[in-house]
């Protein structure tokens, strides 16, 4: 097992869950690759102070441009906001650094473009920071979905609700910029779902609208829900929906899918389960089949020897340390990489511009 330095950039809400990951997944994983925690990089020097003291790193820097120099850090994760994305990814593979990137990639689909291009010409690992797709039950279903166990896919509804904007009294910078929008920050998880579990999208038609058009004295300049019709390449259609202003929802990461044999059904605020209908047996003994997580199901048996004691939020993060540590040790590209977040992107605008038009718009012309 060799060590590899690791130098996080943000020490926020994504930033601890990164550092606490890579903390843990060596001995979780028993990853080929262990972690050092390097380097971690804030906005001021007395906040990167304090995180380095709190997650245990042995630098700190105020300056991502000397994180990145340092020959010490061998690998660069991204956990600040979305509009420093671009610039730290690129400086970090010019500098042959494989490089984690919190979603979305870039603030643009232009951004994204540079980014994949970048990361092709540098020829290291990347990787962007869908983590809910990486819960055992997804990962399962998706398995499920291979192996054709509900037949031939139909029909896919899924959503991204939460409810962190539902007072309209509560303002702040979550209220400027598209990428902080609704669109921008809680869709890609789910359109990166819809991806994974359908294929790619051909078709979309969207609406996208500001609930809420002023918050705490200031004007709001990007949106709290949309919804989106669309049709997949495999000729299944689908509906979205997006949302900060669910009332009740507080990690509404769901989807339905409908086949030919059966329906399966996930909700992320019940992690640890999966439910499954199919067209098997007598008409009277058909119903939907809960099934809970277990060892039997992808990356639960490292954390627990126990079905249906399940894993969490923490957990997925881990989960996506060890695919990275994984791509960086055998030097080869891992789902989801950067050009996922580059196709999520192009999704987004695709959306935004056909709420703009009113029209139905074709993916492959963004």
């Amino acid at each position: 097992m060799s060590d590899i330095g690791i130098g996080i950039i943000g020490g926020g809400y994504m930033g601890k869950a990164h550092s606490v990951a890579f903390a843990s997944v060596a001995s979780v994983f028993d990853t080929a690759l262990r972690p050092k925690l390097v380097t971690i990089c804030a906005s001021t020097p007395e906040s990167a102070e304090t995180y380095r003291k709190a997650y245990g790193f042995e630098k700190a820097t105020s300056d991502w441009h000397n994180m990145v120099a340092d020959p010490d850090v061998h690998a660069i994760v991204i956990a600040s906001p979305q509009v420093t994305h671009h610039d730290i990814a690129l400086a970090a593979l010019a500098a042959g650094k494989p490089v984690l990137c919190e979603k979305p990639l870039g603030i643009s689909l232009e951004q994204s473009r540079s980014m994949v291009e970048a990361a092709k010409a540098s020829g290291v690992a990347n990787m962007v920071g869908f983590n809910y797709i990486r819960t055992p039950a997804s990962q399962q279903i998706r398995k499920f979905l291979a192996e054709g166990r509900i037949g031939e896919v139909t029909w896919f509804r899924g959503e991204m609700t939460e409810d962190f904007f539902a007072d309209p009294a509560i303002g702040g910078w979550r209220t400027q910029g598209a990428a902080n929008g609704t669109m921008g920050d809680l869709a890609p998880h789910m359109i990166n779902a819809a991806r994974a579990l359908m294929g790619p999208i051909e078709s979309l038609s969207a609406s996208v609208e500001t609930v809420h058009k002023v918050r705490d004295g200031e004007t709001v300049t990007n949106d709290d829900q949309a919804q989106m019709m669309c049709r997949f390449e495999s000729g299944a259609q689908g509906h979205m929906f997006f949302s900060r202003v669910a009332t009740g929802r507080k990690m509404g990461y769901a989807y339905e899918i409908h086949g030919t044999k059966g329906q399966i059904r996930f909700d992320q605020e019940d992690q640890n389960a999966l439910w499954l209908y199919t067209t098997e047996g007598p008409e009277e003994e058909r119903g939907f089949r809960k099934i809970l997580t277990g060892p039997a199901h992808p990356d639960y048996l490292p954390f627990c020897q126990g079905p249906g004691h399940g894993t969490g939020y923490q957990d997925q993060i881990i989960i996506e340390a060890k695919d990275f540590l994984t791509a960086i040790a055998e030097k080869r590209t891992i789902w989801p990489s950067f050009e996922e977040g580059m196709e999520v992107n192009r999704i987004v605008t695709a959306a935004l511009d056909s709420s703009a038009k009113q029209a139905w718009v074709t993916v492959a012309d963004y």
